[in-house]
């Protein structure tokens, strides 16, 4: 039986699931299925290295890559499983401190990804709702979510979650130069 959605911080107790969903073909960079091997490899290679990263705060960890294989710094952020007695998927959170500015080649403050096997069960639009909740304490006015033109299914997520569309917009070239839109979610103070 499965117990309600929730977010944990990732551990070493949960990571056997989260290298079962990367070996299933499951990535947590939607624009980058090779993230998958790339997460693997690290794991492989030094996993509390990897699970420290996952609550990067400062910033410190190794460049970021983008869909065109350029790299960029890291901006401080943290991510989230999803779980539901299983692993479902992950969520992460980044910034600038003192500002709601992002640079141009993040997209925006949040993105996720559910696993496949667990999708159209509204286990994003909770994961949403319960990283809101908990980037709220960062003191940001807002956060920027930006999605494809073409998917709905995550338009809703952000919507249900009180995002309101801001912009039509193209996406850097390292990203494809796709359009995009972006969506921002005021957060409680």
């Amino acid at each position: 039986m499965t117990m309600p959605l929730h977010l944990v911080v990732p551990d070493p107790a949960r990571l056997s699931a989260y290298m079962d969903a990367l070996r299933r073909g499951w990535s947590p960079d939607n624009t980058r299925p090779e993230a998958a091997a790339e997460e693997l490899l690290q794991i492989e290679s030094d996993a509390d290295s990897f699970l420290a990263g996952q609550d990067d705060r400062e910033g410190r960890g190794p460049p970021i890559t983008l869909p065109d294989g350029s790299e960029v710094p890291r901006l401080p952020g943290y991510h989230r499983w999803m779980w539901d007695g299983e692993f479902c998927g992950g969520i992460g959170f980044r910034w600038q401190p003192g500002t709601t500015a992002l640079p141009p080649h993040c997209l925006g403050h949040i993105g996720y990804s559910v696993v496949p096997w667990k999708r159209r069960r509204g286990y994003a639009t909770r994961a949403l709702a319960l990283m809101l909740e908990e980037v709220a304490a960062e003191g940001l006015p807002f956060v920027e979510l930006a999605t494809t033109l073409d998917n709905t299914a995550s338009q809703r997520v952000i919507e249900a979650n009180g995002g309101r569309l801001v912009e039509r917009f193209r996406k850097l070239e390292a990203h494809g130069g796709a359009e995009g839109l972006r969506f921002r979610i005021t957060l409680p103070r």
